[in-house]
């Protein structure tokens, strides 16, 4: 526990009520509250209006105590719902505790939102300064650091354009860049980033790590656990509002994607865009749906949506992640391969061939950009799970510590040793491999090849 003296952040048994006021039924049928309108209206509304709203009581957050140290990255992970967005609004003064006490030190640069303290009326460049005062800067200050900020957001061109008129990636850009420029002493970052097209998100990423360098206070709220374990030392788990698990990221993180599913993951839908992927398929070598492979078998990743409104030649991409990161990817902004449109009710697929991987769990990622690559129309997030089994015996390994593969490197591409001796071994998680030393009983070590 970091002394009293320490800490950039204090939150001690802090929780969060909101009330929900849900209308009861009345157990009138459609036809009946038509019937009852249209017969008296001026009585109708007078029911209507007299009817009772059941109260109901909803702790977002509840005993939560949490101390960060100066200096110190954290990493908060949970599933939508968990309570983490709501601590983050206390930490910002969007809105205060229930009961609890907080205390920071230090000033406090928040990006919780899109366009949070932005006026849409309002240029960019006017946003600056608006943004800016509200976050606590003096308007020399905002001066002094104006082309600095505008260089960062990529934006010059829009910089005297309404706000209104941006994307929700420029609106980040912008946003970042003015709380960047802020020099804060805590940033508070909320998947905001997630927005952003790549590199961007690199650039940003890399603006964190020099706070973390320049021993800032940073608290990161992402779904991306690579950013997370890149940027953050600490992890805290929260659950159902409260504070479920606090530790090492590396150990949070591992423990954390073992428990996510498809259905804790964000929306994979854009009403903007009137599009949505209502289901993922995982189909195996023979075609067949599964949520577990072989090591070395196909995998097929089948995306069924429904666009109602026409998207010309979408990117799509879809990853294969591991606990400890990515391990390869499908990326049509890389092949060039893109559909000519989307329309109506549809499906894609992607077969991977022969997957390299160790006995593991893994996660299926997927995004949907605009034709020119600028905008996400569904944020690169978890869609699917799949297991990885097997004996890796099977294949010819015969190490001591194969226990180990459960958290080793996964991707394994046919490799050969050449010992001392002469020998050569091969090793290979192809499935001809596996039958082959199946049937034949060959050992790992050959000098046939």
């Amino acid at each position: 526990m970091p002394q009293e003296s320490e800490f950039a952040i204090s939150i001690e048994n802090v929780g969060k009520k909101y009330t929900i006021g849900h209308q009861r039924a009345s157990g009138d049928g459609m036809r009946h509250v038509i019937e009852g309108a249209m017969r008296a209206p001026i009585a109708w509304l007078r029911r209507r209006q007299e009817q009772k709203i059941q109260q109901v009581d909803f702790w977002a957050l509840k005993d939560v105590s949490i101390q960060i140290n100066q200096g110190e990255v954290v990493g908060l992970l949970g599933r939508n719902g968990a309570g983490k967005s709501t601590l983050l609004k206390l930490l910002s003064r969007i809105t205060v505790p229930t009961e609890g006490r907080i205390r920071i030190r230090g000033r406090v640069a928040s990006l919780l939102e899109v366009g949070t303290g932005f006026h849409p009326e309002l240029t960019g460049r006017e946003n600056i300064f608006l943004n800016g005062a509200i976050l606590g800067m003096r308007r020399t200050e905002i001066i002094r650091k104006f082309d600095e900020i505008v260089a960062f957001s990529e934006i010059e061109e829009f910089i005297d354009t309404p706000v209104k008129r941006y994307s929700s990636g420029m609106y980040v850009r912008l946003a970042f860049a003015v709380a960047a420029h802020l020099d804060p002493e805590i940033l508070i970052v909320d998947e905001v980033l997630a927005v952003g097209d790549t590199s961007f998100q690199k650039k940003c990423l890399a603006k964190m790590v020099e706070f973390a360098r320049a021993g800032k206070t940073i608290l990161f709220v992402s779904h991306n656990l690579d950013a997370v374990r890149g940027l953050c030392q600490r992890g805290i788990w929260m659950k159902d509002g409260h504070v479920y698990k606090d530790g090492g990221a590396d150990d949070i993180i591992e423990e954390y994607f073992n428990t996510v599913t498809v259905k804790d993951s964000k929306s994979l839908s854009n009403p903007d865009y009137e599009f949505a992927i209502e289901r993922v398929v995982l189909r195996n070598g023979f075609g067949e749906e599964c949520n577990h492979i072989l090591p070395g078998e196909d995998l097929t990743v089948e995306i069924r949506y429904d666009a109602q409104k026409r998207i010309d030649q979408p990117y799509v991409t879809i990853g294969i992640v591991g606990v400890g990161g990515s391990c390869l990817t499908a990326n049509m902004l890389l092949d060039g391969r893109r559909p000519d449109e989307l329309l109506g009710k549809g499906k894609l697929s992607c077969r991977f061939k022969g997957l390299p991987l160790l006995p593991q769990r893994y996660i299926v990622k997927i995004s949907v950009r605009t034709n020119n690559g600028d905008e996400m129309i569904v944020n690169y997030q978890d869609a699917a799970s799949f297991s990885v089994v097997g004996d890796l015996s099977d294949y010819g390994f015969r190490g001591e510590f194969m226990s180990r593969a459960a958290t080793s490197t996964p991707v394994v591409i046919p490799y050969e040793w050449e010992l001392p001796d002469g020998q050569v071994a091969a090793i290979s998680l192809a499935e001809s491999n596996r039958l082959v030393r199946k049937l034949n009983g060959e050992s790992l070590v050959s000098s046939n090849l």
